[in-house]
């Protein structure tokens, strides 16, 4: 932001401290009420028509802008992606423990990506591994909703699946 000199405008459109117009001033005639009131020459407008100034105390106002950026930082939340690997012909029992790993990270709030990796000769077979991105689909349909639909990237087919949001 320009502050006192560093404004180049001939003529500015001034604002006081209370919010009151005072006209078009010539910058030199705004930067003396400013300095005769102990505040600064603020550019807020730049692009108006004529360019619009404020006198404003720059070091409180840039002070709670900083505030107000991190209270903005405090209240986003992080999404992660968590990956779940899966083989086309995965047994019950280890598709459970997978099953039950992505349930625990969708319901942390992170999104779950599937992969089926294919190894050797089972490439010829994309069908068993689209069953098993199906059938996870359908297993966490209650806190989960599919993101992307399977598509294969190279040797791996993939799903995202994304937390359902309760508000």
């Amino acid at each position: 932001m320009n502050v006192n000199e560093k404004i180049r405008a001939r003529e500015v459109r001034l604002i006081d401290s209370n919010g009151d117009q005072l006209g078009v001033k010539s910058r030199q005639e705004a930067l003396e009420i400013a300095q005769t009131r102990n505040l600064d020459l603020v550019l807020v407008a730049p692009n108006a028509k004529p360019p619009v100034c404020r006198i404003m105390d720059f070091g409180k106002y840039r002070f709670e802008q900083q505030k107000k950026e991190k209270e903005a930082r405090k209240k986003q939340k992080v999404i992660n992606v968590k990956e779940v690997r899966f083989t086309p012909g995965i047994g019950d029992h280890d598709y459970e423990t997978k099953l039950k790993n992505a349930k625990k990270f969708l319901e942390k709030g992170d999104k779950v990506k599937a992969a089926v990796r294919f190894r050797g000769r089972a490439i010829t077979h994309k069908e068993l591994g689209r069953n098993v991105l199906d059938r996870m689909a359908e297993d966490v349909k209650d806190v989960a909703t599919v993101e992307t639909k399977p598509k294969m990237e190279g040797r791996n087919m993939f799903m995202m699946l994304a937390p359902i949001n309760e508000k």
